[in-house]
């Protein structure tokens, strides 16, 4: 058997078997999710809550920002508080303070350690013991627990309606006065957040660890971390260590490749240009103005969380309020990423026949115009469900869904996904004709058609839960999208367009580029599908999924270990021939790729990967750290670097601005690197260190994150950021500035 046919049963066997796992236990989170009761009530009758109350209260909590505002379970946005831990700690000082006053005539917090340990122990009794009767769907709570519950009513009221008491707070938190303008929502959100902490601290049936796996940390309630979350961690590093032991095994035995006679001159400069292929221009203008538009709103989101609820003194919220400012900057974030590799797409698919079929050039345009719809409808409506414009049902349709990465109204997200299946149409139509004449690079063709169709089927998993769909269910399809889609096969689809390139350039030989596709496919799905679970350690899931998710997750990291490998490969190609300087920047972009993918993916992603380091870290500045190294770094710049390749086929007698280029790529890589080290990976850290020593609620508590040296740190980020931004505008000056661009002398044109 041959190598190639080794490796794509390797690569039919690990999805398959992934996928069956990923199924498995998906269903077992369907069956062991967190009970939605009929009712909540008090032992002495008194109904506290309707079921349909806590269902609404979900949909008022999307309505306003969801995951945008604060985070449930340590996932979402990370100015304001977690819910579920914020309302866990109040209510729990709330009941002891209550008893302390009742029985000792003294606050808790005056007495000894011997009657705080007491009542400690009596409330960790009352919380964490499971009063949902199956049968009748009731959850039973006490009358001093009902108490607490209308309390936090009230408080919640005044933060997120117009207590002035709590306008400093408010503040704080980001979030605009009336943000929620009715009383009836705002106590069915209330309703959300007691059954979503109701589930951190109530212990599983025949268990003793809570829904969430006892987080978030609490030293009140024994939230505390199980021995399941420190052997998983060892474990996890165990098999990182072996799996890095076999790749540089593996890689040592690999024979150099023999040397590769290169091209005299650019064997892109002589293929034909097609008019769908022209076409693809107006798609890399579009994703220049979203990224100027993104890297505007992340300015104005970073500074929310200095301010709060003002932009330089300016009351910005009243008119876009944080969650919206973050929604869109996130959202335009993965639009112009995905954007430029449909652009790149649609591109090389009738550059490998020469030709288009017939109504190519129009389902390009027509493709163009629905997403453009897409990107301005969509915020159109999240805009007024977060102004609280729309009723609940239009909300979850045309408005705010609430969750991060996937925020579109679902009528937004099904448009979207049909625009994904024409342009999978449009990539397979001029490419099928190549593959049945059976040319030494159809099998990277085959591979390179299905990641196309894996980046359009994987994002149906967004439709997969409803408007009142248990979180922890919700939770479990949404990381499909945001690791599978965006993480998983973005990924491969990446590998196969790079390598693509290359062979398209000359720079590999179609069977080499076939092979190593297939083998990085492999090893990166090895790992890649069932570390989606390291996303839900803590989201109502069983225990196997901390098992699964921390194995598997360690995997991902294992193949990043020989990135510098590829990063020196495609540097020394950018050196091979004279004419390729002009694809110095885009090589440069892959190399730079290379070296996110190592930092941001590997080294970001794993510290925040092994369950022990998550229990404390979700939901923390650690997060966006990873999130902005591995998103944009990784993504982001291979997205500028196959625009770069595919204007230079299009501009191909332009002399381009290489200072302008190169200021821009060093300034967009310095920048990152500045924003994360001496701004956001600190704040990162010193959350952990307070998470560890006070609990997940302080890490996130204003009474934290208001002190003089979190300011400092936050303003610092402008250091970063403006080198950042500054490089993103010039390389759109230089994307627009092509068409002014002089060309080449007529002795130099082919």
């Amino acid at each position: 058997m041959s190598k190639e046919r080794k490796l794509w049963l390797a690569f039919i066997l690990v999805t398959s078997i992934s996928f069956a796992v990923l199924g498995y236990y998906g269903f077992e989170i369907y069956q062991k999710a967190p009970p939605l009761p009929e009712r909540v009530i008090t032992t002495q009758g008194t109904v506290v809550f309707e079921g349909q109350d806590i269902k609404d209260g979900q949909n008022v909590w999307q309505s306003m920002g969801g995951q945008e505002v604060g985070s449930i379970w340590g996932h979402g946005a990370y100015v304001a508080p977690d819910w579920t831990a914020d309302w866990l700690h109040r209510e729990s000082l709330f009941i002891l303070n209550e008893w302390s006053q009742n029985e000792h005539g003294t606050s808790y917090e005056s007495l000894s350690g011997e009657n705080q340990a007491a009542l400690e122990r009596r409330l960790q009794e009352e919380l964490r013991e499971n009063t949902y009767d199956e049968e009748t769907g009731i959850i039973t709570i006490s009358p001093i627990r009902e108490r607490a519950v209308n309390y936090l009513i009230d408080y919640y009221e005044g933060l997120f309606m117009d207590n002035p008491e709590l306008a400093e707070l408010r503040a704080a938190y980001a979030i605009p006065p009336n943000s929620i303008k009715d009383e009836v929502r705002m106590r069915q959100m209330s309703g959300f957040f007691f059954w979503a902490t109701w589930a951190c601290v109530t212990e599983r049936p025949g268990s003793d660890v809570s829904y969430t796996h006892n987080w978030p940390p609490e030293e009140l309630v024994a939230n505390k971390a199980t021995g399941d979350l420190l052997i998983w961690t060892g474990f996890s590093i165990i098999l990182l260590l072996l799996g890095v032991g076999i790749m540089i095994f593996y890689h040592a035995r690999m024979k150099e490749e023999e040397h590769l006679e290169m091209p005299v001159e650019d064997p892109l400069m002589r293929q034909t240009i097609t008019p769908s292929m022209v076409a693809v221009k107006k798609y890399l203008w579009v994703v220049s103005l979203l990224i100027l538009i993104q890297v505007t709103f992340g300015v104005i989101t970073a500074h929310y969380g200095v301010e709060g609820d003002a932009f330089y003194g300016f009351d910005l919220a009243e008119i876009l309020p944080y969650s919206i400012s973050r929604t869109w900057h996130v959202q335009l974030g993965i639009l112009w990423i995905a954007t430029a590799w449909l652009a790149t797409g649609l591109y090389i698919a009738p550059a490998v026949s020469g030709k288009d079929p017939k109504f190519q050039k129009t389902g390009v345009n027509f493709l163009f115009i629905c997403i453009l719809i897409i990107v301005l409808g969509s915020m159109a409506g999240q805009w007024m469900g977060v102004m609280q414009k729309l009723g609940l049902a239009e909300n979850f349709w045309f408005g705010h869904q609430g969750y991060e990465y996937v925020d579109l109204g679902r009528f937004w997200q099904i448009f979207l996904l049909v625009g994904l299946f024409l342009w999978l149409a449009l990539m397979v139509r001029p490419l099928l004709p190549v593959i049945r004449s059976k040319t030494s690079e159809k099998n990277l063709l085959i591979m390179f058609l299905i990641s196309s169709a894996a980046i359009a089927l994987f994002y149906a998993a967004g439709l997969m839960w409803g408007r009142q769909t248990n979180l922890a269910i919700a939770e479990y399809w949404r990381w499909w999208v945001v690791h599978l889609w965006v993480e998983g096969f973005f990924e491969v689809f990446a590998t196969v367009v790079s390598a693509f390139l290359f062979v398209r350039l000359g720079l590999l030989r179609t069977k080499t580029a076939t092979l190593g596709v297939l083998l990085a496919t492999v090893i990166f799905l090895s790992g890649g599908i069932l570390g989606t679970f390291h996303h839900l350690y803590f989201s109502g899931t069983p225990t196997a999924i901390m098992a699964i998710g921390a194995t598997f997750s360690a995997l991902e990291v294992v193949p990043l270990v020989l990135i510098g490998f590829e990063a020196y490969h495609n540097y020394k190609l950018s050196k091979a021939a004279q004419w390729l300087k002009d694809y110095k920047w885009p090589i440069y972009c892959l190399v730079a790729v290379a070296f996110w993918n190592f930092l941001g993916a590997g080294i970001f992603g794993f510290i925040i990967n092994p369950p022990i380091a998550l229990y404390f870290m979700q939901g923390l500045n650690t997060t966006a750290v990873h999130a902005h190294t591995a998103l944009f770094g990784v993504y982001g710049m291979l997205g500028i670097g196959l625009m770069l390749f595919v204007l230079r086929s299009l501009y191909r007698i332009n002399v381009w601005n290489d200072k302008l280029l190169g200021f821009s790529f060093w300034s967009i890589n310095i920048g990152l690197v500045l924003m994360v080290l001496i701004s956001v990976l600190p704040i990162g850290l010193l959350q952990t260190v307070a998470s560890v020593n006070e609990g997940m609620w302080y890490a996130r508590s204003a009474e934290f994150m208001q002190q003089p040296l979190m300011n400092t740190l936050r303003w610092l980020r402008v250091v970063g950021d403006t080198i950042f931004a500054v490089g993103l505008f010039a390389f759109v000056w230089f994307v627009f500035s092509l068409k002014q661009k002089k060309e080449l002398p007529e002795d130099k044109k082919l």
